[in-house]
């Protein structure tokens, strides 16, 4: 089965004494390696009932029953089996929204880039925010120079006594 570059393959039982491509006695699972995750079906209670009244798997057969752990319940191993569950696919949007709400919860930074038009206008604005600046900071400076000029003639009365 399948078709150029498209795999896909029946998990069979058959008589030992048919050929290859003989008749199957029954089909007990599929595997089909291209799609993304592989898939993987196997009817594990078929498995296990051929396998226990004497059915040899092939070495593909047996790597895929391990990987099911159809083969760890026939032989008893106890070690685990090698296919994790997929994790169900996230929507597409859902996932888009989620980077819009994180994106919304970050602060600006400067690293975006503002037009050229807004970097013209903002000079002017500038120097008058400098000058306001200038003038704030030149006030605090006269107020602490009475004050320290009062402070400073007790201490010179204190020296003469």
């Amino acid at each position: 089965l399948g078709k150029i570059r498209s795999p896909h393959y029946r998990i069979v039982v058959m008589d030992s004494r048919t050929k290859r491509d003989g008749r199957a006695i029954e089909e007990i699972g599929l595997y089909h390696p291209k799609n993304d995750p592989s898939v993987i079906k196997v009817n594990s209670e078929r498995a296990q009932y051929w396998l226990g009244v004497g059915a040899q798997p092939t070495e593909a057969v047996v790597a895929i029953l391990k990987r099911t752990g159809d083969w760890q319940k026939f032989s008893g191993d106890t070690s685990p089996s090698g296919v994790d569950p997929q994790p169900e696919p996230v929507d597409k949007v859902a996932r888009f929204n989620a980077a819009l709400a994180e994106v919304a919860d970050e602060p600006s930074t400067s690293a975006i880039s503002k037009s050229k038009k807004a970097k013209k206008d903002e000079p002017k604005a500038e120097p008058e925010a400098a000058e306001a600046a200038a003038e704030s900071e030149a006030a605090p400076e006269a107020d602490a120079a009475p004050e320290a000029d009062a402070a400073a003639e007790p201490e010179a009365k204190s020296e003469e006594s």
